[in-house]
């Protein structure tokens, strides 16, 4: 009975077990059944997109760059393909070693080298790198037929950047670089940063850099399907890139170049604008560079060779060289007498050659002549004491809020990143200026070189043209800008960049007729008279030659003993024709000495250009390039039958300069204020 017992006890505990065993199962089994509904029908989507994704990939397709043309639609920069040796070091055993093997194979040179270094050091060792660019077909043969000896090396297709005219408006263009880790982290905080992908370059200077969003484009993609081993086996989808728009500039490349050609080897800056809109017709920066030494990465030499010249070729003297002005300050000077009301035109200072302020004696040039002199004959003789007289009377802080709306000591807003302020003083700005406390008062003897351009005055050619922009047009105020019209490639649309005008400001006709008068005056009978003998228009300009370095009191200046860079700089400012102007500018020529000598005859060429379609002959050329030219020297050229280079024409202005014609293109740091006792006592 007991052994009965037991059994059925038995059986009823592996019932028991049997039936939680079968719950387990039953729990498995249905928690198995709703996971795969769930993958089927919740996850559905999502994991057929995973599983797409194993043998898909998507491939970014960079966008060709825009071009950049002239107003006459000449292009400046533009692209082309080539194939490109490219080693990605995290996969070679060792860079060195494969370079060597490589050169056995193919022509590299020291330079490649470098450069390839210099990349490597920028960049990091998963990234694809060029060795080599622009290979030959049979170059690409030959390293095809040994590839399997070069693991990590591999042969690209590139669009590469051209810049055919080379040198020629370097610093306006720009060029573009490989994009660094700093913008690669900046892209990558941006919305942009899907837009480049598979970008390798981006602008780093001018027009390439300030327009970058318009000529870089909108990327595409492409779906591939791939292999096992990731191996390309066929395109399933493709959304196309956009290209970039096209970028046409204001300037003339045809009078840029001219300007560049006048320069010769000497150091400078031009700026020419159209006082009507703000268009620049010229921004010239000399000496200048080749940017296509940038396409390909520069190499270690070449930077150093560019950057510690000593004539800085890199440095765009037009939108951060800041110079004292000189006398081409004094009508802007007389100008803010009159509208300030400090004094008349007709008021007659007897000018001695000498002004006597607080101990001291503030000279004048040897060739001035003394005598009584009222405002027009003190800008056509560039009488000192006069402008001394004046800035003593004004004082610092209102000569500071007469000047400042004029463009000077402030950010002119061009379409260019990297431009300087300049110093336009008053007592605030030398308190901000300077840290310590002793420093930083104004002293009242301070204020006389300011009348003559000197002392702490220090501008750029940008802001001087733009003020005596405003100056011609009576008041007209515009932001320059360097981009007239943005064309977009894929909709044939056309976007004008309408001149952003400012307020003008409330100048007095009959006080702009005085000084405009006056700058006539001195084409006529002062400074640039001899210049501007038998020129077929009318203009107004104002020479000026401006102390490179500060004197000491009693200190006498002499060109002859100077060192080159210590030497006195020539300005130029004018604008032309009197009656309806159409182009103004500012000129300096470094350390060339009186303005008429130099800078000048450089203005007078580019007016001859503008309005009558002249080009210098080539003796001429050569004259105004030694600063020893004055009016032009045999019988000008016909601008529009000067040959343009590689055979291309470039379109030239009308006389009466309505916007030019379309011509046929080719196919493809500051400084230092001088001292107040020894303020320009050179001739102007």
């Amino acid at each position: 009975m007991t052994e009965l017992r037991n059994v059925e006890a038995d059986l009823a505990r592996f019932r028991t077990r049997v039936f939680a065993l079968s719950v387990v199962v039953l729990v498995c089994f249905g928690l198995l059944v709703l996971r795969l509904a769930y993958l089927q029908i919740v996850r559905h989507d999502d994991l057929r997109a995973q599983a797409e994704s194993n043998r898909t990939s998507i491939v970014p397709i960079v966008p060709n760059r825009g071009l950049i043309l002239d107003r006459n639609g000449v292009v400046l920069a533009s692209n082309y393909s080539a194939y490109t040796l490219e080693i990605t070091p995290s996969k070679t055993s060792g860079w060195e070693q494969t370079v060597e093997d490589l050169s056995t194979v193919l022509d590299i040179t020291p330079r490649d080298r470098r450069r390839f270094k210099k990349l490597l050091e920028e960049s990091k060792s998963f990234e694809s790198l060029p060795i080599r660019t622009r290979l030959t077909d049979t170059e690409v043969a030959r390293f095809a037929a040994q590839r399997f000896r070069f693991p990590g090396v591999e042969i690209k297709a590139r669009l590469f950047r051209s810049y055919p005219y080379g040198e020629l408006a370097s610093h306006v263009i720009g060029y573009i670089g490989r994009i660094n880790q700093a913008e690669k982290e900046k892209i990558n905080d941006s919305d942009d940063q899907a837009n480049y992908r598979g970008t390798e370059y981006i602008g780093k200077l001018g027009i390439e850099q300030s327009y970058e969003n318009q000529l870089h484009g909108t990327t595409g993609v492409e779906r591939i399907e791939t292999s096992a081993g990731g191996r390309a086996v066929r395109k399933l989808a493709s959304n196309p890139s956009t290209p970039g728009d096209a970028v046409v500039l204001s300037i003339d490349i045809k009078l840029q170049k001219l300007i560049e050609d006048l320069f010769g080897d000497r150091r400078g800056a031009m700026v020419a604008m159209d006082p009507r809109n703000g268009e620049v017709l010229a921004f010239v920066s000399k000496p200048t560079f080749d940017p296509n030494l940038f396409v390909d990465g520069i190499d270690t030499d070449s930077w150093a060779a560019l950057n510690e010249d000593v004539d800085k070729p890199l440095l765009n003297r037009a939108l951060r060289g800041t110079y004292p002005p000189g006398s081409t300050y004094k009508p802007l000077m007389a100008m803010a007498a009159l509208n300030s009301g400090k004094r008349a035109a007709n008021v007659v200072i007897q000018d001695n050659l000498n002004y006597s302020f607080g101990g001291r004696t503030f000279g004048s040039p040897e060739t001035d002549r003394p005598g009584p002199k009222d405002m027009r004959l003190a800008i056509v003789t560039s009488s000192n004491v006069y402008f001394y007289s004046l800035a003593n009377e004004m004082g610092v802080d209102l000569i500071h809020d007469q000047l400042e709306p004029f463009g000077l000591g402030r950010l002119t807003g061009i379409d260019l990143q990297g431009e300087v302020t300049g110093d336009l003083p008053s007592q605030a700005w030398k308190r901000k200026k300077f840290k310590k406390p002793e420093q930083q008062k104004w002293f009242p003897g301070e204020t006389i070189s300011l009348g003559i351009g000197q002392g702490y005055n220090n501008f750029t050619m940008l802001q001087m043209a733009t003020a005596y922009s405003t100056l011609s047009s009576g008041g007209l105020r515009f932001k320059p800008h360097l981009v007239r019209e943005i064309r977009d490639t894929a909709q044939h649309a056309s976007l004008k960049m309408d001149s952003d005008a400012l307020e003008p400001l409330p100048l007095k006709p009959e006080q702009v007729d005085v000084i405009r008068n006056a700058m006539h005056g001195v084409t006529l009978e002062g400074t640039s008279s001899k210049v501007f003998a038998g020129a077929g228009y009318t203009s107004g300009g104002k020479t000026g030659t401006a102390q490179a370095i500060g004197l000491r009191a009693g200190e006498k200046y002499s060109s002859v003993k100077a060192d080159e860079h210590k030497r006195d700089h020539a300005l130029y400012v004018a604008f032309a024709p009197i009656e309806n102007p159409t182009i103004a500018l500012a000129v300096i020529v470094e350390n060339a000495g009186w303005g008429s000598g130099s800078a000048a005859p450089i203005a007078r060429r580019v007016f001859d250009y503008w309005l009558l379609g002249q080009y210098p002959n080539p003796e001429d050329m050569a004259a105004v390039r030694k600063g020893l030219a004055a009016a032009p020297i045999g019988k000008p050229l016909v601008a529009a039958e000067v040959p343009w280079p590689r055979g291309g024409t470039a379109a030239t202005p009308s006389a009466a300069n309505a916007p030019a014609t379309p011509a046929s293109a080719p196919a493809s740091a500051p400084t230092p204020p001088a001292s107040a006792s020894a303020a320009d006592l050179r001739p102007h």
